[in-house]
């Protein structure tokens, strides 16, 4: 049963939950961005992460990064559950194969994950740990298996203290516990698409910057 709950993770589409602000930020972005270099990074299992970030990427352009293991996780789920798990505990972050150059020229970075034990799976934090971030704009995007976020954003809050938070998303997606895997498709993938696009006007972002 705690493992079941602890992976109410690997998911990544559906319908959309809450959308989630540091209430000390601004939820919106008042300067322009036009000229803003957009990094897009994410990490996903069963793609449906990916697929929130392609649709974003339709939306505001930039560079489209999918973060690599140099060790990637198991296929088998239970064991993945079960690595993750100890990797939590023990605040353990796996190395990173993905490299990004140039981290500095960027201003706005979107950071996708998914849920995973309710937390911010470990290569997310990895990633923040590598790679600074102060004085960016950050927009964190979630998929989950109906759990929700959990601690992820206020992790990303706190990896992030020195950054710009805005306004995130969320939304239901898979469930790979149940062999429910890819769901951000068609009808879903519209849905989401609709969802996706009003967050980024109300943001202050137009299509292609």
């Amino acid at each position: 049963m705690l493992s079941s709950l602890l992976f109410a993770i690997m998911s990544c589409s559906g319908a959309v939950e809450t959308t989630w602000r540091d209430s000390d930020t601004p939820n919106t972005a008042t300067d322009s961005l036009k000229d803003q270099e957009i990094l897009i990074v994410y990490h996903s299992r069963t793609k449906n992460t990916q697929a929130v970030a392609e649709i974003i990427h339709r939306q505001v352009g930039g560079d489209l990064v999918g973060l690599e293991l140099e060790k990637p996780y198991p296929a088998h789920y239970q064991t993945t559950v079960d690595q993750v798990a100890e990797e939590n505990r023990t605040g353990y972050l796996p190395p990173l194969k993905t490299k990004i150059d140039s981290m500095e020229k960027y201003d706005i970075v979107f950071v996708g994950f998914p849920t995973w034990g309710m937390q911010l799976p470990p290569p997310m934090k990895s990633f923040l740990k590598q790679y600074d971030l102060e004085g960016k704009t950050v927009i964190p995007f979630n998929t989950n298996a109906g759990y929700g976020v959990g601690s992820g954003f206020e992790t990303i809050n706190q990896l992030c203290s020195k950054s710009k938070i805005l306004e995130g998303y969320t939304t239901k997606a898979g469930i790979e516990r149940d062999g429910i895997h890819f769901v951000i498709s068609g009808e879903k993938e519209e849905q989401v698409t609709a969802q996706v696009d009003e967050l980024l006007a109300k943001l202050g972002f137009n299509k292609q910057q």
